[in-house]
């Protein structure tokens, strides 16, 4: 099926990462104009050969504003970059420091990808894309992880379902939509998914597997296609091989 994404440029951020990376393969794959956020990882974003990449810290206002005003005129945002706070915390030990970090990594950064994408809206009045990505995690909880669980949880609640309305004042054909991943097989995971970690992630899993980033991705690039997905909005499609919870171990 024709997607109707050839020519149309799109904005990938955190795509250095194992979900942003291929988010921007499977754009480029559609015929898309690319433009390549990285924050770390310069070297991985140069690989995909996207139209333009470019370097921000989405936790810093002023360097988001400075990244859609070089990114010119957006048809879809893809807000794929986050942070996963590799040790197990319960909440009881958690500081204050991780909790805002966490938060703003993910939170705020994709609010203010979220704003300025928006704005470019605002100003085009023509229809567009934004799609977010949450997690499982903002789903059903995840124990020693509740600073990156808030985080996602407001992306795919509170955040998704304000904007999806809020986007029809300014572009009556624009979409907000969200994909939440499960465990996903990436730099940022692949420390984490031994023998005994894997059997327990995946026991409340129809599918016994952890997904490929190309998995997530290939659902991002349906939310985006109005061809697709064009009476969609103010959804979240969740990508975790049919995860119904989580184990709580004691």
């Amino acid at each position: 099926m024709d997607t109707g994404l050839q020519g149309k440029r799109v904005l990938v951020t955190g795509a250095s990462g194992g979900i942003g990376h291929a988010c921007a393969r499977a754009f480029m794959a559609e015929g898309c104009e690319v433009v390549a956020h990285y924050h770390q990882g310069r070297e991985r974003a140069e690989t995909l050969g996207a139209a333009l990449v470019l370097g921000a810290d989405l936790r810093v206002e002023d360097e988001v504003e400075r990244l859609f005003a070089l990114a010119g005129e957006l048809d879809v945002c893809a807000a794929v970059a986050g942070v996963w706070p590799s040790d197990d915390t319960p909440v009881w030990e958690l500081s204050l420091e991780r909790w805002e970090e966490t938060l703003r990594a993910n939170l705020t950064a994709t609010f203010l990808t979220a704003r300025a994408f928006l704005r470019g809206l605002a100003v085009q009045r023509t229809g567009g894309s934004l799609v977010m990505v949450g997690s499982t995690a903002g789903l059903f909880g995840e124990a020693g992880h509740a600073d990156y669980a808030a985080a996602k949880s407001a992306i795919l609640y509170g955040l998704l379902l304000s904007l999806k309305n809020e986007v029809a004042r300014i572009a009556p054909a624009a979409r907000v939509n969200a994909v939440a991943p499960g465990w996903t097989e990436s730099p940022m995971t692949r420390g984490s998914l031994d023998d005994e970690t894997l059997a327990r992630v995946t026991r409340t899993m129809a599918l016994k597997k952890v997904a490929q980033p190309e998995d997530v991705a290939r659902i991002v690039v349906a939310l985006a296609s109005n061809e697709i997905s064009g009476h969609v909005t103010g959804q979240v499609v969740t990508v975790a091989g049919g995860m119904e919870g989580r184990v709580i171990e004691t």
